[in-house]
């Protein structure tokens, strides 16, 4: 693909993450200079270093963050530091250097009582710690790029480069007959190199001037739970889908409380001439049949 010159240099931080390295894998394809950052590279918590990594940049794409959410709930000063602290420092310098910000936020910052699809405008109401320093964060691109920073949740997010629960269902296949997953949590499985394709498309329609800044939903559409995507991924991997049976929230208490509908409504793309992501399963098929990515998910070496 030729090179993309009018796109100016991108910025990913977080870049040795999951959605980061998708981001930057994405750039490239599309000829667009990037620097990609993980967190020995910018520690998005030093005010100087985000300053002088964000200058002479056009696009920042923030894939940093503190992602421990049961550790959270026992060091949130510290996740609010990364989540919270570290955006606003971010937005400071995007808005000293005139630089676009896609902040990649999540679901988490709602309640998970809702029973239809949670608008991008829905009242916030995080129900743990991660959730709370996730908003923070949030709210410091509001205030401070009301027109140039875009808040992107997403949720059940998947890929070939992190550990996730698709890979992890796939491997406890060869160690037990049967597994138990949660049925009463909804949400929208959503492969990470999807979302890179539109956080791409977003980057360049905010240089444009065809995005409004704001909150956009990252989620595949469709909705499922956590025991239908074990299933599918087994029956897509020609599993017997029968071996994962259904258990509730209470059998598997953790530290922090897990929102039970984390289902997104995606309303905000068509704003920005942009159509929703796709379904769920078709996504979750088009990554099972990547010879790489079904080779990694069964490897024994992936945790």
């Amino acid at each position: 693909m030729t090179a993309n010159p009018g796109a100016g240099r991108w910025l990913v931080t977080g870049a040795a993450g999951m959605l980061g390295w998708d981001v930057l894998t994405v750039l490239g394809d599309a000829g667009i200079e990037a620097v990609g950052l993980g967190h020995s590279d910018l520690d998005i918590t030093d005010p100087a270093a985000v300053r002088a990594a964000v200058e002479g940049v056009a696009v920042v794409v923030n894939c940093a963050a503190w992602t421990d959410v049961d550790g959270a709930e026992t060091a949130e000063e510290a996740a609010t530091a990364v989540n919270g602290t570290g955006v606003r420092l971010l937005a400071e310098a995007c808005a000293a250097a005139g630089a676009r910000l896609l902040h990649i936020s999540t679901d988490y910052v709602l309640p998970g009582d809702a029973s239809q699809p949670y608008d991008e405008d829905a009242a916030t109401g995080p129900v743990n710690a991660y959730g709370r320093s996730k908003l923070i964060g949030e709210q410091a691109v509001a205030e401070l790029l009301p027109k140039d920073g875009y808040v992107v949740r997403t949720a059940w997010m998947y890929g070939e480069h992190g550990p996730n629960f698709v890979a992890t269902m796939l491997k406890l296949a060869a160690q037990r007959d049967t597994l138990d997953v949660v049925d009463d949590q909804h949400g929208q499985p959503t492969w990470s190199y999807v979302l890179a394709g539109r956080l791409v498309e977003l980057g360049l329609a905010a240089l444009e001037g065809r995005a409004p800044g704001g909150i956009y939903h990252g989620t595949a559409s469709g909705r499922t739970t956590w025991m239908g995507l074990a299933r599918e991924a087994y029956r897509l991997s020609g599993l017997d889908p029968e071996r994962i049976r259904p258990t509730t929230s209470e059998a598997f208490v953790r530290p922090a409380v897990r929102p039970a509908f984390s289902v997104l409504g995606h309303d905000r793309w068509a704003e920005a001439g942009l159509e929703p992501l796709s379904d769920w399963r078709e996504q979750l098929a088009e990554a099972l049949a990547r010879p790489s990515f079904a080779d990694l998910l069964r490897s024994p070496s992936q945790g």
